[in-house]
């Protein structure tokens, strides 16, 4: 299926491009993270705004299917059937501060909502269902604020460009710098208000197949942002 990203309504407000946007390397291949105590909430922020004061950029993009090692900060990730934790980033991150609103990308339905508490975890969460070129596909949105959880009803009805959350503070979306985790699934097999993020390497074709692509749902083009990671997940 063809996806052109003018489709969708930019879902920060405005358009993420060269001039607002980096992309963070948070693979295993960046070297900083591994100088960084990661269970340090605020030094790993400090870390993040720090990239973007000094490129100047409003907005970090993290990558989807990256190989990453911050998730071993948390017992969230851990993976019990194979006695290790979970890498691959199955999302988009999108890394800025916190207070800035999400918006809807295209028409949805409210599918679930929940507050995924735990450090590490989502936090408020949302998961909005839509009919996307004759097809239901679901999208969500974690790390978002408690206040964007009050007076949520499930089937409540969003229009593209409507404002559905914000980045949530470290003190309430799981004890991360603020960001948007952005994550299209297919089939959620039964979750409602979650679904995992992150998956194990020995899981990764299958998810890849589940969670698609969503770059060109937040209303860019990827080519316009300069990449600094070259993990062989990210795509």
């Amino acid at each position: 299926m063809s996806i052109n990203h003018l489709e969708f309504y930019p879902i920060m407000g405005e358009e993420l491009n060269g001039n607002n946007t980096i992309s963070l390397d948070m693979s295993t291949t960046n070297l900083e993270l591994k100088e960084i105590d990661l269970l340090d909430t605020h030094a790993f922020e400090h870390y993040i705004n720090n990239q973007l004061v000094q490129n100047k950029k409003v907005y970090g993009i993290g990558g989807y299917l990256e190989m990453r090692n911050i998730y071993q900060r948390s017992r969230v990730f851990e993976d019990s059937s194979a006695s290790k934790f979970r890498n691959i980033h199955l999302g988009i991150d999108i890394w800025s501060t916190s207070g800035k609103a999400v918006h809807c990308p295209i028409n949805g339905t409210l599918h679930s909502f929940r507050d995924n508490k735990g450090f590490g975890n989502y936090g408020p969460t949302i998961i909005l269902m839509h009919s996307f070129h004759g097809e239901l596909i679901y999208s969500l949105y974690g790390h978002l604020s408690h206040i964007d959880l009050q007076h949520l009803k499930v089937g409540q009805i969003f229009e593209k460009g409507e404002k559905i959350g914000h980045l949530g503070s470290s003190f309430e979306n799981g004890n991360w710098p603020p960001h948007l985790h952005f994550q299209l699934i297919k089939n959620l097999k039964g979750e409602s208000g979650d679904y995992p993020g992150v998956c194990s390497s020995s899981q990764k074709d299958w998810y890849k197949k589940n969670c698609p692509d969503p770059t060109a749902w937040l209303g860019f083009q990827a080519e316009n942002v300069n990449r600094k990671t070259h993990n062989e997940f990210y795509n």
